[in-house]
């Protein structure tokens, strides 16, 4: 198993790492995983029940009897298609929340790690390359400046439809990235063995062409 080539892709909210990542399993043909969903798909499952968002061992067990499926860029919870449902801004702000509960971390470990087939993954999170997968082939630190980040989640809600207020996200992208850093179980930040790739001022198929590259550099020596 540890013989099973993976690319962790970690850094901070709408940085674009999902993008990144899905692009790069595409292009070396490895699977994908978003880790970032499943605590979405807790939180969603939390929202939906009801349950208390401090309660950390309901939320645990929530995270143990997850029952998702990905199926490419569809996410399927309890055979209900929810890829939409989890990119609200209050389903994100409630899985940053639940991300720091460490019994949650903990239920869900075993589940990312399973997505470790051959002929290799492509994962992006936080702690991917720090706890989840440590001994991953490519570690990488994947981030853009807060007004960047806003602006291109910004976009992306427009987009889909849904209306936004930029000053709004662009503090929330300030407070998340100071829960995410700050919180006591594996926190975001980046670590001697990862390579930094700051894409704010590049385009999507600048950052994927990047990655592909350090990783066929690895893969050659």
């Amino acid at each position: 198993m540890d013989k099973i080539p993976v690319i962790t892709i970690d850094g901070p909210s709408a940085s674009g790492k999902g993008t990144v990542a899905q692009r790069v399993a595409k292009q070396l043909t490895f699977h994908y995983l978003d880790s970032g969903a499943l605590y979405r798909l807790v939180a969603l499952q939390a929202m939906s029940s009801k349950t208390d968002i401090t309660d950390e061992h309901a939320l645990a067990h929530i995270a143990e009897n997850l029952v998702v499926c990905f199926n490419d860029s569809t996410i399927i919870l309890n055979q209900e298609d929810v890829t939409d449902l989890i990119r609200s801004e209050e389903c994100g702000k409630y899985a940053s929340r639940i991300a720091a509960f460490p019994l949650v971390r903990t239920m869900l470990l075993n589940k990312q790690r399973a997505f470790r087939q051959q002929p290799g993954l492509v994962t992006d999170g936080r702690d991917m390359g720090s706890v989840v997968f440590p001994n991953a082939s490519l570690k990488i630190f994947l981030t853009a400046s807060a007004e960047e980040r806003a602006q291109r989640r910004y976009k992306q809600l427009i987009e889909k439809g849904i209306n936004a207020n930029i000053n709004i996200l662009q503090q929330d992208i300030y407070e998340r990235d100071a829960r995410d850093s700050k919180r006591e179980i594996a926190p975001l930040q980046q670590f001697a063995d990862t390579k930094l790739l700051d894409t704010t001022f590049l385009s999507i198929d600048q950052a994927v062409n990047e990655v592909v590259k350090w990783y066929q550099a690895i893969r050659n020596t």
